[in-house]
């Protein structure tokens, strides 16, 4: 299961994300930023609550990153998926905070 909390300001996008970002819940991001993600001058992705995130979910954070042409920030990654990206090496890809 994944909540997906949308803030919106001066041009600026953030998605807050709860719970799982898995094969199952990927596609709902994926969507979520398809219809969003136009004419933002800054995307950031806050995974305070993510418990989890699997290649589906990291497919979509590159796919994100790269149609904001790196204007994309995450933070606030628990310690498991920090490791996730360490391992990945999506640590050297994505701007984190």
């Amino acid at each position: 299961m994944l909540n997906i909390t949308k803030y919106k300001e001066n041009g600026a996008l953030t998605l807050a994300l709860n719970g799982r970002l898995d094969t199952t819940t990927a596609p709902e991001l994926e969507e979520e930023l398809k219809n969003s993600i136009d004419g933002v001058s800054a995307l950031t992705l806050d995974l305070r609550g993510l418990e989890y995130i699997s290649s589906a979910g990291l497919r979509v954070l590159l796919s994100a990153h790269k149609r904001t042409a790196g204007k994309m920030k995450v933070r606030n990654a628990n310690e498991t998926v920090a490791e996730i990206f360490d391992i990945t090496g999506f640590s050297e890809i994505l701007t984190i905070e």
